[in-house]
């Protein structure tokens, strides 16, 4: 695996997919990286884990593959979505990927938690000066439950929100709601307190937890670490909304 701060033009794919619709506005052409340094405890793609797997393609290739869908991504207002796996552990790559996108008016989303381990700041900054949206995950609002349902810190998704808030760059942000885990009265205290004074949120959403990867971790031999616990449903994302209403900060 490249390390963010080493030149390269060559990515490490886990897999792509063509005709995406639910990874940023219209029809997306949608790129998984292989690679992540967080372990969530509810993660569906642990098989996008692991930094020596996956397939190499330079930004060339993959954009050609781009340009065979152009027609329908165009019409529909869409683009690409970088996902992952941790799409910024591979941010070389990505930047020579979205001058591509950027040359030829091609509407680019990196959907990320914000674990790239501190590249160089300069780095950062051109891959946001060349990315139109950003999806960004927060995966629990208190660091001590962040570190037990990631093993990272918190605050590295929250000084990647504070640049992108600095720079005026506009994104979404997502919340997977697990049920007695991360959505009691004090979570979402907490994360109304991080939401307070966003100016560049274009979207908040709950994301409810659900087993779908479920099989992926027995398929690797791993024991699933959230065995017995529920999928969310309608009524346990309505009662956090209700809960964030009562501790809504002003």
């Amino acid at each position: 695996m490249r390390s963010c701060n080493k030149k390269s033009h060559t990515g490490i794919i886990h897999s792509i997919e063509s005709f995406a619709t639910h990874d940023g506005p219209g029809i997306r052409f949608l790129v998984f990286m292989q690679g992540c340094i967080a372990r969530c405890l509810y993660c569906q793609n642990p098989d996008t884990w692991d930094l020596r797997a996956g397939f190499e393609m330079d930004a060339g290739e993959v954009f050609e593959k781009i340009k065979r869908c152009m027609p329908y991504i165009k019409a529909s207002g869409g683009g690409l979505t970088v996902s992952g796996g941790e799409p910024l552990l591979q941010i070389d790559f990505l930047i020579q990927l979205f001058e591509l996108c950027k040359k030829n008016d091609v509407h680019t989303v990196i959907d990320t938690s914000a674990f790239c381990n501190a590249p160089d700041r300069r780095l950062i900054d051109r891959l946001i000066g060349l990315t139109d949206l950003f999806i960004l995950d927060i995966k629990a609002s208190r660091e001590a439950l962040h570190k037990k349902i990631t093993s990272r810190n918190l605050n590295e998704a929250l000084e990647f929100l504070n640049i992108l808030e600095t720079k005026k760059k506009p994104y979404w942000l997502r919340y997977v709601l697990v049920p007695g885990l991360n959505d009691s009265q004090t979570d979402m205290h907490a994360l109304n307190k991080i939401l307070a004074g966003l100016d560049c949120c274009e979207k908040f959403e709950f994301l409810p937890y659900h087993t779908l990867g479920k099989h992926k971790w027995k398929h690797m031999n791993l024991k699933y670490p959230l065995e017995g616990v529920s999928p969310a449903n309608t009524r346990h994302i309505e009662s956090a909304r209700g809960r964030m209403t009562a501790e809504k900060i002003t």
